[in-house]
């Protein structure tokens, strides 16, 4: 039920003819696409902010043979952190994605070539009360954990993958940390070598490798894990 306007209040006026519907939907598409644009610039600042981090982290580890591997394990946490700043912009951009693609499948698409009712590709006539709904009660339409999978699938699988390629080649040289002994800049070739270059502090080498193995894994189950609701093959998808 819709609470009638206060006392003395005008109600909106509402479109009468067709041609007012279409420059109500024009305007109405156009704020879509400015609000999904928005978002979508804050999702590519949050990557960008990821790629400078390790490319930042790389140049300190890789470059400099006294600096410790633990560089790279705290930019791991870095991009793991912009990466759920980055799932949670993901749902709000999503939102409004939705929206334009309701618009564009269901009313601009049949503008340009209509169908008929029979066919596969045929509009569903209920899309106007679903969009009508979100409008009045917008919601999600993806969890976190999707929006998480979604872009470690994208962008930050391969950024994890660099990360990780980096941190076995600095604790299998981990006598670059050790300039000045006989065999500095060697690769260590055996476990013990391995595992005391892997060494954290307190933290023996064989626990820190459990635990950068653990978290691989699990970003390996997030990002399989996370459901694909693209349109077919080849369908454009972000």
């Amino acid at each position: 039920m819709i609470a009638a306007p206060p006392e003395g209040a005008a109600p909106l006026p509402m479109p009468r003819t067709p041609a007012e519907t279409i420059t109500v939907l024009a305007h109405y598409h156009r704020a879509e696409i400015a609000r999904m644009a928005g978002w979508r610039d804050r999702i590519d600042r949050t990557t960008n902010w990821a790629i400078t981090v390790i490319a930042a982290m790389l140049s300190v580890s890789l470059s400099t043979p006294t600096a410790h591997h633990g560089v790279l394990l705290f930019a791991m946490l870095l991009v793991m952190l912009l990466l759920g700043i980055e799932a949670r912009r993901y749902r709000f951009f999503d939102v409004y994605r939705t929206r334009v693609r309701q618009l564009e499948r269901y009313y601009y698409a049949e503008v340009f070539a209509p169908v008929t009712a029979s066919d596969p590709g045929a509009p569903d006539p209920g899309w106007t009360r679903r969009l009508a709904g979100d409008l009045r009660h917008p919601m999600f339409h993806i969890s976190l954990r999707e929006a998480f999978g979604r872009r470690l699938r994208r962008n930050y699988g391969w950024m994890f993958a660099i990360l990780l390629l980096a941190w076995v080649l600095k604790i299998t040289s981990a006598r670059l940390q050790e300039p000045g002994l006989p065999g500095a800049g060697e690769t260590a070739h055996g476990i013990p070598e391995i595992l005391a270059g892997a060494g954290l502090g307190p933290l023996p080498g064989w626990l820190v490798l459990a635990a950068v193995a653990g978290f691989y894994l699990w970003l390996l189950a997030a990002a399989l894990r996370a459901g694909r609701r693209d349109e077919g093959d080849g369908a454009v998808h972000v």
